[in-house]
């Protein structure tokens, strides 16, 4: 098993930044793919971001891309996130995940393995 806590979420204006970590623990972390979603109060839990297990290969959704940078530490067990630029509708608890198979077909919360606690982002304008 793998167990997953986030931390660096926080309260920021719209155009500031913060950093997300996600510690892993149990079964060594690059036998996974990595991501993140997000969930806002009322919608679906949604795909930001996922890595592949080397680091390699990056996978951005649309409103995120080219202000979120995803990046994971394997002798460390940790994968961050960094959001730059940040606009109110990125307000949501972001969750990291983990998945067996690879990460350029992961799009949908279901094909997680994994989940962290999450952690709140709020974005105010």
């Amino acid at each position: 098993q793998v167990q997953l806590v986030e931390s660096g979420g926080g309260l920021v204006q719209a155009g500031g930044s913060l950093r997300l970590s996600c510690a892993a623990s149990g079964r060594t972390s690059d036998s996974y793919a990595m991501g993140w979603f997000r969930q806002a109060p009322g919608k679906e839990r949604e795909f930001v971001v996922a890595i592949s297990r080397g680091g390699g290969g990056t996978y951005y959704s649309d409103s995120v891309e080219g202000r979120f940078t995803i990046s994971r530490d394997n002798a460390k067990n940790t994968v961050y996130l960094q959001m730059n630029n940040l606009k109110p509708e990125d307000t949501a608890v972001y969750y990291c995940a983990a998945r067996g198979n690879i990460a350029a077909t992961w799009r949908r919360s279901e094909q997680s393995d994994y989940w962290g606690q999450g952690t709140q982002v709020t974005v105010s304008s």
